[in-house]
């Protein structure tokens, strides 16, 4: 059974950094696009960053463009989103997903993503 778990979030102060952590089950992910998204309070699901097939990274929002990097580690099946210059804006809960089928580039919308973690909750406040 295919299963992603996120981790890492916590309360950070403005201006700082986490590192969030997406283990995949069920699969390996040495390849495949995963894409990184947020959910704020009382607002819809947003993009944040995605790893393409290749291994490089595509902005899905232009409000976290230069402070968020998603990497990937093979030999521990998980991709990591590196938050840098965390802002208050950026409170929700972050979900790591990927598409149902193989693709090389990285889907922007949250339709085109099938298979969904349960969410971290990443909270930047003074």
């Amino acid at each position: 059974q295919l299963q992603l778990v996120e981790s890492g979030g916590g309360l950070v102060q403005p201006g700082g950094s986490l590192r969030l952590s997406c283990v995949a089950s069920g699969f390996t992910l040495d390849y495949d696009v995963i894409g990184w998204f947020r959910q704020a309070p009382g607002k819809e699901r947003e993009g944040v960053s995605c790893i393409s097939r290749s291994g490089g990274n595509t902005d899905l929002s232009d409000s976290m463009k230069g402070r968020f990097t998603v990497s990937r580690d093979n030999a521990k099946n998980t991709v990591y989103l590196q938050m840098n210059d965390l802002k208050p804006e950026d409170t929700g809960v972050y979900y790591c997903a990927r598409p149902k089928s193989i693709v090389t580039a990285c889907p922007r919308w949250v339709y085109e993503y099938h298979y969904w973690g349960q969410g971290t909750q990443v909270t930047v406040s003074s």
